[in-house]
């Protein structure tokens, strides 16, 4: 699964949407928004090939989502992206009406996630997006782990007639995927093997939930690591098959409240699987200002948090 030549040792998710960005553009359909912040966001590189296209609406985020919601109603399919922690913040009614309520085919693309920013600090640091927008009717959602994963996600959320939210990061992460990898909304990956124990885990959190497989690994203890990108709809069946090791884990760089991990609670409970089950993410706190390897560590998000939750999980279930 891991990368080949033609694919980055480590990137951020936010590159691969710029890249599909630049795949799509061609379709004289595709328009792309931004609030400001496209060399952040990474739609300036369509924006430098396709301008007439791309519309810089300056710090009015709701002004850019009625804007998508308008032009997708002439028939194109909107892109509005900007950082999360402002895209949502400033845009909740005009997200709910002119986008969910509308039934409108534009992309809600939210950057910068979760406690990774790390020094950008807790107004910042975008904890609650997937419980806002898994509760939005007509809208689906994804948090992809890596670079190929976001390209592809893109490319697929384009191709699908509604309302999208993509959940993606600033900071480089390592590759997991390369280009052979075929992505499918409300599918679930595997990226490890294990029976002992599962950890279901999106965004960044994926490549920590392996670094914890592989310190559990040493100590004998096998792990199965799935990549929940798609945190709605839910890859349901892969929940249920998670749960005959016994012990479920899931991992996010979000609040516990709301987003993966509930969600993955709601279909143990809905299924009664008989399984021991915890949750790893921000334990419905704010942080504050410092590194990502600092705060992963102090709010329990690194891979030996994540590693001792699976070991608590696995003696529970003996």
């Amino acid at each position: 699964m891991g990368g080949n030549a033609t694919t980055p040792a480590m990137a951020a998710t936010r590159d691969g949407y710029g890249n599909a960005l630049l795949k799509i553009g061609s379709d004289t359909n595709i328009v792309v928004l931004d609030a400001g912040v496209s060399d952040s966001t990474r739609t300036n590189k369509f924006a430098e090939k396709w301008p007439e296209r791309f519309f810089n609406m300056g710090i009015s985020e709701g002004d850019m989502v009625c804007t998508a919601a308008g032009l997708a109603k002439c028939g194109k399919t909107a892109f509005a992206t900007s950082f999360i922690c402002f895209l949502l913040g400033r845009s909740m009614d005009q997200i709910l009406v002119s986008v969910a309520y509308s039934d409108s085919n534009v992309k809600i693309i939210g950057t910068h996630a979760g406690l990774a920013i790390g020094e950008d600090g807790p107004t910042a640091q975008a904890i609650g997006d997937v419980s806002y927008m898994r509760a939005m009717p007509n809208f689906i959602v994804i948090c992809p782990a890596d670079v190929v994963e976001a390209e592809k996600a893109t490319l697929a959320v384009a191709k699908r007639k509604g309302p999208a939210y993509l959940r993606l990061g600033r900071p480089a992460v390592k590759t997991i995927y390369d280009d052979s990898y075929k992505f499918e909304i409300g599918k679930a990956s595997v990226v490890a093997e294990g029976n002992d124990a599962a950890i279901i885990a999106s965004g960044i959190m994926v490549q920590e939930s392996m670094a914890a497989a592989e310190i559990l690994r040493k100590e004998g203890v096998n792990v199965r690591v799935i990549n929940m990108s798609t945190i709605k709809p839910l890859d349901r069946k892969a929940v249920a098959e998670a749960a005959k090791t016994g012990a479920i884990v899931t991992a996010e760089d979000h609040n516990i409240y709301g987003g993966l991990g509930s969600a993955v609670a709601e279909v143990i409970a809905e299924e009664g699987l008989n399984v021991k089950f915890g949750m790893m993410g921000v334990k419905d706190r704010f942080a504050e200002s410092d590194t990502q390897k600092v705060l992963f560590k102090k709010y329990g998000l690194d891979a030996e948090a994540i590693a001792a939750a699976v070991r608590k999980a696995v003696v529970a279930k003996k």
